[in-house]
């Protein structure tokens, strides 16, 4: 549906809620349209498939892995065109929605860094037991990767019931990504949405998996406080099971 009138977040989250979301055609677009597809991408929570060489990288702390600490420079690097992607659907008004869920606590982004850098990243909603993954981005090999690896960890210990990635992918397939008709996925987002999840993770942490951290200056990073001597992605690893 385009040219609809100017979308609240309120609106947003009861489309949400019924299995719709919206999209842009192009970066520069300034309408969006609905979305339902008729076959849909989920990631189970239980049975989230990490390769060994990822589960490594995971493990290793190679990424200062953080929540909520730059949700709109993820917003905006996953925007930005990419070698396999030369148009993004996220456009200003997308940006301007989502930055609003955030203000109210129903989006989400999980950030990685490397020597200050952000170099990769996700961002979705949170309603009810469901996470809805909406886009991620790399600008460091793994990197978003390892973000999804640590908000499967986060769903998880908060609760969180169904993960949905809205559609297959490649990207997405090495994880278990299941295929569902659209008459499942909602009688599965309806029974999800009654869970009584939480997001667990302060703003700047990730899920309690990571160093204390606090957002300066866009696209960097502050240490404080005391060192953890737990591997946050050793931490993160244990709450999934399934690593070949």
């Amino acid at each position: 549906m385009h040219g609809n009138p100017r979308i609240t977040p309120e609106l947003l989250l009861a489309a949400y809620a019924e299995g719709i979301f919206p999209m842009a055609e192009r970066r520069d677009d300034p309408t969006l349209f609905w979305v339902s597809p008729e076959i849909r991408g989920i990631i189970p929570l239980n049975g989230f498939h990490v390769p060994r060489r990822l589960a490594r990288t995971v493990r290793s702390d190679r990424f200062q892995v953080t929540t909520d600490a730059a949700f709109l420079d993820v917003m905006q690097a996953c925007a930005e065109a990419a070698p396999s992607r030369t148009e993004s659907w996220i456009n200003a008004e997308i940006i301007r929605l989502y930055s609003a869920l955030h203000a109210i606590g129903h989006a989400h982004s999980i950030e990685c860094w490397l020597e200050g850098a952000l170099v990769g990243g996700l961002y979705g909603v949170s309603l009810g037991g469901v996470f809805f993954g909406e886009s991620m981005f790399s600008r460091v090999r793994d990197a978003s990767k390892v973000a999804l690896v640590h908000l499967i960890a986060q769903l998880k210990r908060g609760g969180y019931v169904l993960l949905d990635a809205q559609f297959q992918t490649e990207h997405l397939r090495q994880f278990g990504t299941q295929e569902i008709p659209r008459a499942e996925y909602l009688a599965r987002l309806h029974a999800a949405l009654a869970v009584q999840a939480y997001w667990s993770a302060p703003s700047g942490s990730a899920s309690g998996f990571s160093r204390s951290v606090a957002s300066g200056e866009t696209g960097r990073v502050t240490l404080v406080g005391p060192m953890v001597t737990v591997s946050p992605g050793a931490t993160a690893l244990q709450l999934i099971t399934q690593i070949s």
